[in-house]
């Protein structure tokens, strides 16, 4: 390989910086679902050129979060109703692949220790009433939960779809009557996985998946209606 081929480091640690960013911003929010992103504002934001802007930008839109409208510009993508199922069954397979791994290599008793400090701050989130705590909490538990396997490819798969599942928790969170019904189904899960057989863990985790898009379902029928 020609040193030519190489890219500079500083660049790439440049792009690379702009691109968490950015994926910071659109999972908490503060980049809405249909936001254009400006590249001389964002340009001048970060204090860098176009350059590593353009390259943090496009793999976004190569992951999903954002999309390029051709003769339009680059807008962070918006969920529908599908798409957030589509999130939600691949979840399902990653999270029940990484319990698999968990339960295989005997890491079950490390994986509830891990999940202790999650499980905590959600509980206190929710009995303070604040929901988007619980949201960043819940998306934590999960994180942990895949991270705990040890698998570099089940990380990297997730990590899209839990910044996916962040950008719709808005909708989500409105649907719990009391927030704190969505901590204890996480500290429900946290003791099966310490305590309960691998078909246990296995079928509340699916269950718990396949409540977040049923509760989707009711509320678009909701707004529908």
């Amino acid at each position: 390989m020609a040193l030519t081929d190489l890219e500079p480091v500083s660049r790439q640690s440049t792009a690379e910086f702009i691109a968490d960013r950015l994926r910071d911003a659109i999972m908490k929010g503060a980049l809405e679902p249909g936001t254009q992103l400006g590249e001389a504002d964002l340009a001048a934001h970060f204090q860098v050129s176009r350059g590593p802007l353009r390259e943090a930008m496009q793999r976004l839109v190569s992951e999903g979060i954002l999309h390029s409208i051709r003769h339009r510009g680059i807008f962070v993508t918006e969920l529908t109703l599908d798409d957030v199922i589509d999130v939600y069954r691949s979840r399902s397979v990653i999270e029940r692949g990484a319990l698999e791994m968990i339960f295989d290599d005997g890491l079950r008793e490390d994986v509830y220790r891990a999940l202790e400090a999650p499980v905590i701050a959600m509980k206190a989130a929710a009995e303070r009433g604040d929901a988007a705590a619980v949201s960043d909490a819940d998306q934590l538990f999960h994180q942990v939960l895949v991270e705990s396997a040890s698998s570099p490819r089940l990380v990297r798969a997730a990590r899209t779809l839990l910044i996916e599942t962040r950008m719709c928790l808005g909708a989500l969170q409105t649907t719990y009557e009391d927030i704190r019904e969505q901590a204890q189904e996480h500290d429900e899960l946290r003791e099966a996985i310490r305590t309960g057989t691998r078909e246990e863990v296995q079928e509340l985790l699916a269950e718990h998946l396949d409540d977040a898009v049923q509760r989707l379902r009711a509320d678009q029928r909701t707004l529908s209606s």
